[in-house]
């Protein structure tokens, strides 16, 4: 096995570096994982250009990277289900096991979590890296480690649409096509929704989303948040039943309420400013459910499953792939959306 264990890590603002770091020895529940593929998220792009996210800063030295998928190379004494060899998807985020929520099944709200590439935690865009063995999940032989890497974004598709309620033959709208606003366009298709409109302030993303299966678009450059609504109304023959808000952005926030029906849902992913102001009394007298969403939990065999029987092709995603030492060249890709940028990809083998 090599020696060196290649790591892109955040300094400072801006400051990423490529440096050696030992090679971890697996703890008795734990697995070595050789890297494979590692996708760029929002959040990686944020820690490198603002060093924080919310109340989440990064006050040392960390390595980037959680959408990822790798091959086991060694085994701790107890794991049982993976063996050396194994190509795995990576969960990134490992909670206690132990509190009221974990053992609710709720572990995706569990305060003592080590989640990759969340401070002060380290992630995994490096050569090698150790994982909790339960959090890793075996590949299919006809899934790729490009696509076990988007099992991560594909997840948070599959829980805001679990949170969302989507039923067979709902109507849907998405604020936002970056890449978790299409993942949530390919799992509620996949999850029976009829119509789905998909807004956005690029027109690119908008033509990448009709690719991938939105029956309407929006471009939202211009207009109040009720006249946009009223835009989606249109398209979509009345008010929608869902509305996943993918942005964070106070307007995107106040156009999904006024799209969604009264008794409808409207969940949201995106975070923006900690506070928004957003017509809260109209959801209200109209009973317009408004439901958090954060990471995950219990969601990636589903998705594992959605890939692996082809009822999504997350690989339409990736538009761009680097090498592990083109990091800076992949994180700028990703910071500007050069080329129509979606998903940046960087291979660490």
């Amino acid at each position: 096995m090599a020696t060196e264990n290649l790591s892109a890590i955040v300094y400072g603002k801006n400051d990423l570096r490529l440096e050696n770091r030992p090679i971890p020895e697996p703890g008795p529940n734990e697995v070595l994982l050789r890297m494979g593929q590692v996708g760029i998220c929002g959040s990686d792009v944020s820690y490198l250009t603002k060093l924080a996210i919310g109340h989440f800063i990064v006050k040392s030295p960390m390595v980037l990277g959680h959408e990822s998928a790798g091959t086991v190379v060694k085994c701790g004494e107890k794991v049982k289900h993976l063996k050396k060899g194994d190509r795995v998807a990576i969960e990134p985020g490992v909670p206690c096991r132990m509190c009221d929520l974990c053992k609710a099944g709720r572990y995706n709200l569990c305060q003592d979590v080590y989640f990759c590439a969340t401070p002060p935690d380290d992630g995994n865009l490096c050569r090698y890296y150790k994982h909790a063995a339960d959090f890793c999940f075996k590949l299919p032989d006809n899934v790729s480690l490009e696509e076990g890497a988007l099992c991560e974004p594909m997840s948070v598709g599959v829980h805001a649409c679990r949170r969302a309620g989507v039923f067979l033959g709902s109507s849907v709208l998405i604020c936002g096509a970056g890449p978790i606003g299409l993942v949530n366009l390919l799992v509620a298709k996949a999850m029976g929704a009829a119509k789905v409109c998909i807004t956005d302030l690029v027109e690119n993303r908008l033509n990448l989303a009709k690719e991938l299966g939105a029956d309407h678009t929006l471009l939202v450059k211009s207009g109040s948040p009720e006249e946009l609504a009223k835009q989606v109304e249109a398209a979509m023959g009345g008010c929608v039943d869902i509305t996943i808000e993918c942005c964070g952005a106070e307007p995107s926030i106040c156009m999904g309420i006024y799209a969604t029906k009264s008794g409808g849902v409207m969940v949201i992913i995106g975070h923006g400013p900690a506070e928004v102001k957003m017509p809260i009394i109209n959801a209200a007298t109209r009973e317009v459910d408004i439901r958090g969403v954060f990471r995950y939990a219990n969601c990636y065999p589903a998705t594992l499953e959605m890939i692996a029987s082809g009822k999504v092709n997350v690989k339409r995603l990736i538009t761009h792939r680097f090498k592990l030492e083109e990091s800076h060249q992949a994180f700028e890709t990703a910071r500007t959306g050069a080329g129509g940028a979606v998903k940046v990809m960087i291979s660490c083998e």
